[in-house]
């Protein structure tokens, strides 16, 4: 049988050699320099050529993860006659002075922990757990709890569970529990811990005044390395005793 090649008039070779020298040339093209800045391209393989990069007008720009340090907060008593002292007897804590029924507001965002209506001190006993009286404790989106105590009222609906807004009226200044007939709020700073001895952390571990004085004057700084330093050293260790002091 003849070869169908037998017969037929060979083609030039030229025009293929032509293409395959264009082609290689093609591979010489200078590539953009390593550090060049590229936006990024999702679902891009090493079998798959990088999307286009997006031009100026259209590209959009990552959206912020919120952080803790960005949580917003605020003095939390609002009137313009209100006063603090930096220290506390016996723990860490501030007793902030306002006239009675000014408002007490949360301080940021976060979820209320616990309410006390109902003021149960005694001052024959037992003291510590029911020194605050009327009291409502915030677990901010920081982590960290915002404890306030002495009220005179706490606002309807304000109860444990309840998701509350930097600002919000909580209740009102009082001289509830063992504020010794003095209006004002005793306000700390702590971890959360759960558990019959909590009283005493609830009432504050850290001192509040540089927080305060932060955001009287409209800043943010924030105690929540100071909050978090303390539990990882102590934890939520048991009550050291009874007190009579503070709420």
């Amino acid at each position: 049988m003849r070869s169908p090649s037998i017969g037929r008039r060979a083609r030039p070779a030229y025009p293929v050699l032509l293409l395959v020298a264009a082609l290689a040339a093609g591979c010489d093209r200078p590539e953009a320099p390593a550090d060049a800045w590229q936006d990024p391209s999702p679902m891009v393989t090493a079998a798959q050529p990088a999307a286009p990069t997006a031009s100026p007008a259209t590209s959009v720009a990552p959206t912020p993860t919120p952080t803790r340090a960005a949580t917003r907060r605020v003095f939390p008593v609002r009137a313009g006659n209100v006063d603090y002292h930096p220290t506390h007897g016996g723990y860490p804590g501030t007793d902030i002075f306002a006239d009675c029924g000014e408002p007490v507001v949360a301080v940021t965002d976060g979820v209320v922990l616990e309410v006390s209506r109902v003021d149960r001190f005694d001052k024959r006993g037992p003291l510590g757990p029911n020194n605050g009286g009327l009291s409502v404790s915030l677990l901010g989106d920081d982590g960290v709890r915002y404890y306030g105590s002495h009220l005179s009222a706490i606002t309807a609906n304000v109860d444990a569970g309840v998701r509350v807004r930097a600002g919000q009226q909580l209740g009102k200044v009082g001289r509830t529990g063992n504020a010794n007939n003095v209006c004002h709020l005793h306000f700390g700073l702590s971890p959360k811990c759960t558990g019959h001895d909590d009283w005493w952390i609830r009432r504050g571990v850290v001192w509040p005044a540089p927080y305060l004085n932060s955001w009287r004057k409209g800043s943010n700084r924030s105690p929540v390395a100071e909050v978090t330093a303390w539990q990882r050293k102590h934890g939520c260790p048991k009550s050291p005793g009874r007190s009579g002091s503070g709420g």
